[in-house]
């Protein structure tokens, strides 16, 4: 698929906010530590060529929640802190669309490929890439400027980080979203072409293994 500088597709962050800095609190064990880096990787690109940013900041409705407005952990983290002039849309749910006007603004702006990063892929993440995926948008998420943490399951089973991260994307991949890594977007948008699909790095890699006498399926490389 072609792109010229006249497509200016927009780039969503999604909750990179310092309430994720407490890795304990959301269950013990985060992948993808450079997420951060490269979402300010792909915010300095997206400046540099003037094209359509939008940072979603979580409020949550809980006054004692680590996203509540006015704590720190509302704040942007340093990396992708945005610049005045630069438009910031307010949520209280997983879905940046949902009591936000960013279709709106999406739509008014005529906006038709929209690149997805940020915390975290399982939840915030991947509701708004569904959403978009459904709204019709051209939609794109960017494996490594996104992350996630452990999860038990219903049986108490603990799930890694890299894991729930995986199975998202896999998840989104194709049928909600196309799912790059952010060398490849920079290197593809620069050459004013995205890629169709770009393959999960993980996917030939990972084996599957259950530990004996438990219910636990461990990921190994």
């Amino acid at each position: 698929m072609e792109i010229s500088t006249q497509d200016k597709p927009a780039l969503i962050l999604i909750d990179i906010q310092k309430a994720f800095d407490d890795i304990n609190y959301w269950g013990g064990q985060r992948n993808n530590l450079e997420a951060e880096d490269n979402s300010g990787r792909l915010l300095n690109f997206w400046r540099d060529r003037n094209f359509p940013i939008f940072h979603i900041q979580h409020c949550s409705a809980n006054p004692k929640g680590l996203h509540a407005e006015g704590s720190i952990g509302n704040e942007f983290k340093d990396v992708v802190k945005p610049k005045e002039g630069e438009v910031i849309i307010k949520k209280s749910v997983n879905s940046a669309f949902i009591g936000t006007n960013l279709k709106q603004q999406l739509d008014e702006n005529h906006i038709t490929k929209v690149i997805i990063i940020g915390l975290t892929t399982d939840h915030c993440v991947s509701t708004t890439t569904r959403m978009a995926g459904n709204y019709g948008y051209d939609t794109y998420i960017v494996s490594d400027a996104t992350a996630a943490f452990c999860k038990r399951g219903v049986a108490g089973q603990l799930f890694p980080a890299g894991m729930i991260h995986d199975t998202a994307l896999a998840s989104l991949m194709g049928e909600f979203a196309t799912v790059v890594k952010t060398d490849e977007l920079i290197d593809a948008l620069s050459k004013e072409i995205l890629p169709e699909s770009i393959k999960l790095a993980s996917e030939a890699e990972l084996m599957f293994r259950w530990v004996p006498d438990t219910s636990i399926m461990v990921m190994f490389k």
